[in-house]
């Protein structure tokens, strides 16, 4: 299922040195994670790559080099790995004997994540909790200046500021190409700061893959931090965590039931994160909502308790059932009438019901102007009043803000194909019958699609 990650802004120095605060573990105790499960994911990893050295073994695993250490004192005593010499910077190599591959084998098959070592589950619900979401400021002056090169009604960014503050569910609703969904994406501009995602959370003996570099946004690592890392490596933040932009996860009317659930693939044996786990300590968007190949009862449903209790209950394929922090700034949009999708009861448990309406006459040509720079044409005030006044007006098409872009894109195509530079009325014209060809009746619903 497709998920798109937006992005968030950099966070200030005290929110950096806040997010690196969890320190990286120098023993096998202070993981959190029992040596018998490091020891199968080492042997996973010498399976699956071969023979491999102290320090490609500790890159691997994300965990120190006496970490490592440690671990492979336990696999030799056991008789699953050997020494296979030195490599070119002195450090020992390691391979298996046949009782370790043979042991790789068997913990392939009961857990087939052999990625970076995972955090425990009391570990990954501390991290959420000290890294909230109820920790980011948001204050009308910063929500002004983040939207600043946004056209957007002053009165909707005085709903849509509080809402986010708040931490509660919002709904925006509105006809298709008011906006929602490009307004609902560029909120993350108001969570500040960086967060820490686990490369895999391990519940009841099985790693869940939670970091995905499709949703998370990674934050490279400054030149200090790379200066420090090298000079004290036992300092700095666990890399068993990666320091990301707070994540925003948007997701339509490909989305299941399923995918609301622990994930588990048949062939692999690795248990995945759903999308709501991959948005903790950010947001979660679901647009098109009433789309889904679900009831939006049974949807609404599902977000009851989380909603409420700001706790998520999840199970893996073996049927272990655990809970884990909803720190989730849940967002839903849709161009559907709400009353339609949801009863009274469940939208009072919605704090924010948020409509977004067609332009004015005046933002509808501060947006032309601004798709007249982003595509390098010039703006010309005499052709956007000929598509208000001539075009929209004449086939009563409400003025959205999807339109600017999608008809000077058309502009543009027929320009380029006939080696011209400047669009005029014909061209426009051209545009505006393609774009709508024979559906411009009046029903916003075909008039465009989610947009700027």
């Amino acid at each position: 299922m497709p998920i798109e990650a937006t992005e968030s802004s950099s966070a200030s120095a005290g929110q950096r040195t806040a997010a690196i605060a969890v320190p990286r573990p120098g023993t096998v105790a202070e993981t959190g994670l029992p040596a018998l499960y490091l020891g199968d994911l080492l042997v996973k990893q010498l399976f699956e790559q071969g023979v491999l050295d102290l320090h490609q073994l500790s890159g691997g695993a994300a965990l120190a080099g006496s970490v490592v250490e440690e671990v492979c004192r336990f696999l030799r005593d056991e008789g699953r790995v050997e020494v296979r010499g030195q490599g070119d910077g002195g450090a020992l190599r390691f391979g298996l004997t046949d009782r370790g591959r043979a042991s790789a084998l068997e913990a392939l098959n009961r857990d087939g994540y052999s990625g970076k070592a995972p955090v425990t589950l009391e570990q990954y619900q501390q991290r959420v909790e000290a890294q909230a979401l109820s920790d980011v400021a948001i204050r009308r002056d910063t929500v002004t200046e983040a939207f600043a090169d946004t056209v957007i009604d002053p009165a909707l960014l005085d709903q849509l500021g509080p809402g986010l503050h708040s931490g509660r569910a919002m709904f925006i609703h509105g006809e298709a190409g008011t906006g929602k969904s490009y307004i609902a994406r560029r909120l993350t501009r108001l969570l500040e700061g960086e967060v820490l995602i686990p490369h895999a959370i391990l519940v009841g003996g099985k790693a869940v893959r939670c970091f995905d570099p499709a949703v998370h946004q990674a934050v490279e690592a400054t030149e200090q931090d790379a200066v420090l890392s090298a000079l004290y490596l036992g300092q700095g933040h666990d890399p068993r965590f990666v320091r990301c932009r707070r994540p925003c996860v948007v997701t339509g009317g490909e989305l299941t039931m399923e995918r609301l659930e622990i994930q588990y693939d048949m062939a692999t044996h690795i248990h995945q994160a759903p999308v709501q786990l991959l948005a903790n300590n950010g947001m979660l968007v679901i647009d098109d909502l009433g789309r889904q190949r679900m009831s939006p009862t049974e949807l609404f449903n599902r977000w009851i308790v989380p909603l409420e209790e700001r706790r998520d209950f999840l199970a893996l394929s073996n049927g272990y059932h655990f809970s884990v922090p909803f720190d989730v700034a849940l967002v839903f949009s849709t161009n559907l009438d709400p009353l339609s999708l949801a009863d009274a009861a469940f939208l009072r448990r919605i704090g924010y019901k948020i409509r977004f309406s067609p332009l004015d006459r005046e933002a509808y040509r501060a947006i032309w102007a601004q798709q007249c720079q982003a595509q390098g044409l010039p703006f010309e005030g005499a052709l956007v009043d000929f598509v208000i006044d001539e075009l929209h007006a004449r086939y009563n098409v409400p003025l959205l803000a999807c339109h600017p872009r999608d008809l000077l894109s058309l502009a543009l195509d027929q320009l380029s194909y006939r080696g011209e530079t400047t669009p005029d009325r014909e061209t426009l014209n051209w545009a505006w019958q393609t774009y709508f060809g024979d559906f411009t009746d009046g029903d916003a619903a075909v008039h465009g699609r989610e947009g700027s």
